[in-house]
C-alpha cells in the first residue's frame, strides 16, 4: 500500500510539473491571437520567399550591367520612394484605418516583383524598386496594428516573436539560394526566386483579408481627400513630436541614424565578402544562414529579457556589439564572418524588438500612425543617403572606408540612448 501511495504521489508530481510548464507557456504566449496571429502567419509566408533573391541580389545587379554605385542607387531609390509615402501612410492609418491599406498594398507589392523577375537590365530593377518602395505606404499601418494588438507588458516578447518568425522562415533560404545557383546559374536562379516572392506576397495578402480593424469609427475612404492630404499629414507628422515624450523624439533620432548606418553597408556587404575577402558564393550562403539561426535561438530569450529588465539596457548593449561586429566583418575570414553574422542576428533581434517595444510604450495609441509615418519617412531618407554614400565610396574612394565610417557613426546613437532616453517606470507611465 505504501508503494502505491508513493507511485501516486510521483505521478501527481509529474502531472504538476507538466501543468506548470503549460501554465508558463500560456502565460508567455496567450497573447498570440486575433490580428497578431494573422500577422505572424502572413510574415511566415512572406519572409521565406522574400529572402530568396536577396542572397545574391548584388551579383544579379552586376550581371545586368550595374555597378556597386548602381546597387546603392537602386536601394536609395526604393528607400526614398518608401520614405515619401510614410507620412501620408501614417495619416491614412490613423484616419481611414489599418486593414484596407495593408491588404491592398500587399497585393501591389506582389505584382511589383514581376518587374524584378523579368528585368532585361538594371534600369528595370530601378523601376521595380520605385514601385515596390511606394507600396511601403502601408508600413505605418503594419506597425500600428501590431502595437494595437499586443498587450503593453508583452511587447518585448511580441516584437521578438516577429523577429523569430522572420528568422525561422528565412533560415534555409540562403542555402536554397546557393542550391539554385549551382543548379541553374546566377541570373535564372534569381529570376525564379523573384517569381516565388510574388507567390509569398499573394499568400500574405490572402491571410491579411482576415484582419480586424483596430481604429474605432474610421473615416470613409476618400481618394480626393487622400491626394490633398499630404501637406496636412506632413505638418501633423512634425507636430506630433510635440505631443509625445522627449524620449520618444530621441528614439526617433536614433532610428534615423541607425538607418543611415545600415544603409552604408547594404550595397557593399555581399561584394566585400565575396570579392574583397575571397569567400566563395556557396560559403557566403552558409555565412548568411548563421545569422538567421542565431535569431531563432535568441529571439524568445531576448524578448523575455527586454520585458524583464527594460528596453534601454539591451539597446545600449546592442550598439557596443555592433561596433565589434563591424570590426569582425572588416578583418573577416570564414570563421570570423560566421561569428559576425551570428552577432548581426542578435543585433537585429535586440535593436528591432527594443526600439519597437519602447516606442509603443512611449507613444499613445492615437498618435502611433503619425509617429510611425514620421519615423519611417526620416529613417528611410537616412537609409537612402547611406546606400548612395556606401556604394559611391566603394566605387570611387576605397573599398574599406565605409567600415571605418560606420564605426564612428555607431557612437552617436549609443550616446543618445545612454544620456537622453528614459523609459516608462511602469505600464502606462509615459514620460
Amino acid at each position: 500500500m505504501g508503494g502505491e501511495e508513493v507511485a501516486e504521489r510521483e505521478e501527481g508530481n509529474v502531472r504538476g510539473k507538466k501543468d506548470g510548464v503549460f501554465r508558463r507557456l500560456w502565460t508567455d504566449f496567450h497573447f498570440i491571437s486575433g490580428n497578431f496571429r494573422i500577422m505572424l502567419l502572413s510574415w511566415l509566408a512572406l519572409d521565406f520567399f522574400s529572402e530568396l533573391p536577396r542572397t545574391y541580389y548584388p551579383l544579379y545587379v552586376v550581371e545586368l550591367g550595374g555597378t556597386t554605385a548602381i546597387i546603392g542607387l537602386i536601394g536609395a531609390a526604393e528607400q526614398f520612394a518608401r520614405a515619401v509615402t510614410q507620412i501620408p501612410g501614417g495619416y491614412m492609418a490613423d484616419r481611414y484605418g489599418r486593414k484596407w491599406l495593408i491588404v491592398v498594398m500587399t497585393i501591389i507589392s506582389a505584382l511589383s516583383h514581376l518587374i524584378y523577375a523579368f528585368a532585361p537590365d538594371w534600369r528595370w530593377l530601378l523601376l521595380g524598386a520605385v514601385i515596390f518602395g511606394v507600396t511601403g505606404i502601408y508600413r505605418p499601418a503594419l506597425d500600428a496594428i501590431v502595437a494595437d494588438s499586443v498587450p503593453e507588458d508583452k511587447r518585448g516578447m511580441g516584437f521578438s516573436l516577429i523577429n523569430l518568425i522572420a528568422s525561422v522562415s528565412t533560415t534555409p533560404t540562403p542555402l536554397l539560394s546557393g542550391y539554385l545557383l549551382v543548379r541553374m546559374g546566377l541570373v535564372p536562379s534569381v529570376r525564379v526566386s523573384y517569381l516565388l516572392v510574388v507567390l509569398g506576397f499573394l499568400i500574405a495578402a490572402a491571410l491579411r483579408f482576415r484582419l480586424k480593424e483596430t481604429i474605432e469609427n474610421p473615416h470613409p475612404i476618400n481618394v480626393k481627400e487622400m491626394v490633398g492630404a499630404y501637406p496636412v499629414s506632413f505638418r501633423e507628422s512634425i507636430h506630433v513630436w510635440k505631443l509625445v515624450p522627449r524620449s520618444a523624439f530621441v528614439l526617433f533620432v536614433v532610428n534615423v541614424i541607425v538607418s543611415f548606418a545600415i544603409g552604408l553597408f547594404q550595397p557593399i556587404l555581399t561584394l566585400w565578402i565575396i570579392e574583397d575577402l575571397g569567400i566563395s558564393a556557396i560559403a557566403f550562403s552558409y555565412i548568411m544562414a548563421s545569422m538567421f539561426i542565431t535569431m531563432i535561438v535568441l529571439a524568445i530569450p531576448a524578448g523575455k529579457m527586454i520585458d524583464k529588465i527594460g528596453k534601454k539596457k539591451p539597446l545600449i548593449g546592442s550598439f557596443i556589439l555592433w561596433w565589434i561586429t563591424v570590426l569582425l566583418v572588416f578583418t573577416g575570414d570564414f570563421v570570423r564572418l560566421i561569428i559576425a553574422m551570428a552577432f548581426v542576428g542578435l543585433l537585429q533581434v535586440m535593436i528591432s524588438s527594443a526600439t519597437s517595444a519602447l516606442s509603443a510604450d512611449l507613444v499613445p495609441k492615437e498618435h502611433r500612425g503619425n509617429t510611425n509615418g514620421s519615423r519611417g519617412f526620416f529613417s528611410m531618407i537616412g537609409g537612402s543617403i547611406g546606400m548612395m554614400m556606401g556604394g559611391w565610396l566603394y566605387d570611387n574612394i576605397s573599398h574599406s572606408i565605409t567600415w571605418y565610417l560606420q564605426r564612428l557613426v555607431i557612437i552617436i546613437p549609443f550616446m543618445l540612448v545612454s544620456l537622453y532616453v528614459k523609459e516608462p517606470t511602469k505600464i502606462g507611465d509615459r514620460q
